[in-house]
């Protein structure tokens, strides 16, 4: 077995935690203009980026699980999970469904509804 020592320099250094700077904005834009790999958008860029409504915040803005917000609002269970783990994205049809449903959810609950027969 080999044996571990720690000096006392090492133990103090290691129960001291250092503390730490937050990056101003300046050093924050910095570092990632100086990262080839990684280069913020532009503004334009950013303008031409679609925007696509996530299915799992909405979701959970609403309070709902899975099981839930499949039933009310008529997506199939095995369709909403794909699209929340990234599997597939929903086609442009579905993206403006979450779009509605992020906006007024009650409407299209009960857009959704049965209508219900009179009494006889």
């Amino acid at each position: 077995m080999s044996k571990t020592t720690i000096s006392r320099k090492t133990a103090k250094a290691k129960s001291e935690p250092r503390s730490i700077r937050p990056m101003t904005d300046a050093e924050v834009l910095a570092a990632a203009n100086s990262d080839p790999d990684a280069k913020p958008f532009t503004s334009a860029q950013l303008a031409r980026m679609k925007h696509t409504p996530r299915a799992k915040l909405i979701r959970r803005a609403l309070g709902l699980t899975q099981e839930e917000f499949a039933a009310r609002f008529h997506i199939p269970l095995g369709t909403l999970r794909d699209w929340e783990q990234g599997a597939t994205e929903p086609d442009q049809a579905a993206r403006a469904n979450l779009t509605v449903i992020a906006r007024n959810p009650a409407a299209v609950s009960k857009a959704l509804k049965p209508p219900q027969r009179p009494a006889a």
